[in-house]
């Protein structure tokens, strides 16, 4: 009988390891990409927060009603996200892309919301973010053991 691969093992912690050398890299490097991306996501939605809880001037009052909205958005959602990626959970992943997304949607309908050089940068992350989750649930493949989806 057939053990139906785990989806989530390349991602996990604390786990004892299946794989070894150079395919446990790709799940070791994942986890600090998604470390390093959760403190990025932290300080922009600090940031978000800010700009709400410490205006110079009245924020809300003086901006669209699309612009409050993304902000209140992102000061919520990049909280959310950091977390799910700190932790290393699948939802966090899903979070994260979606709320990138979002920046880059935001970026082309908001202009000055967010630079274009952070639209760039977001799409490095996002390539980043699938080949690593891709070489990680692929690790162990070549060594005959189960693939990871």
């Amino acid at each position: 009988m057939a053990v139906p691969p785990d989806s989530g093992a390349a991602i996990r912690l604390g786990e004892t390891a299946q794989i070894t050398g150079e395919e446990n890299r790709a799940g070791f490097f994942l986890v600090v990409f998604m470390r390093f991306l959760a403190g990025v996501w932290v300080i922009q939605g600090l940031m978000q927060w800010s700009a709400i809880l410490l205006p110079s001037e009245a924020l809300l009052d003086n901006v669209s009603a699309l612009h409050g909205a993304a902000v209140i958005f992102f000061a919520i959602f990049d909280l959310v996200a950091a977390v799910g990626f700190w932790l290393a959970a699948p939802w966090g992943g899903i979070i994260w892309l979606l709320g990138a997304i979002a920046q880059i949607a935001v970026a082309l309908s908001l202009p000055g919301f967010f630079s274009m050089l952070w639209v760039a940068a977001d799409f490095v992350l996002i390539v980043i973010y699938f080949v690593l989750t891709w070489r990680a649930g692929h690790a162990g493949a070549a060594l005959g053991q189960p693939r990871r989806h």
